[in-house]
């Protein structure tokens, strides 16, 4: 099965340079504009990864990366955080929020392209080693 990522940006021309460089990756992809969005399209779209603007409508990057991994139906999802904020204290705020990597625009394709390779390759050993604990609590209660 294709991994699915999804891009939430507000700003067409970002999106539409994502969904190039994306071309190289086997996946399907699936665009929010806004934080709100990106909430709605996470729980219609069940993606793998999410590439994740900092400043957007409705909610902010930060906003939806928290709500997502404090959700323990979403926690599991990869998030990319891209954003032109680049100061310290901007990527300590989405650490806090719990991202699993973060990105300065302007963006590298190459540097993205490897960091979406890593995270997927994360999210896949995640879930088969989630798999394998409840296989063995599946066999510690039937003893």
């Amino acid at each position: 099965m294709k991994p699915r990522i999804l891009l939430v940006d507000d700003n067409q021309q970002n999106v539409e340079l994502l969904e190039a460089y994306l071309l190289k990756v086997d996946c399907d992809t699936e665009i929010a504009v806004d934080g709100q969005d990106a909430l709605t399209k996470t729980s219609e779209f069940h993606p793998d990864l999410i590439l994740l603007d900092v400043m957007m409508p409705k909610l902010n990057g930060f906003e939806v990366c928290q709500k997502l991994k404090s959700n323990p139906e979403t926690a599991g999802i990869m998030i990319l955080m891209v954003t032109a904020l680049g100061e310290l204290g901007d990527i300590e705020r989405a650490v806090k929020a719990g991202c699993d990597d973060f990105l300065s625009k302007p963006v590298n394709q190459l540097e993205l392209l490897k960091r979406i390779d890593n995270l997927l390759k994360l999210r896949t050993v995640t879930d088969e080693l989630e798999r394998l604990k409840q296989y063995i609590d599946s066999m510690e209660e039937r003893k």
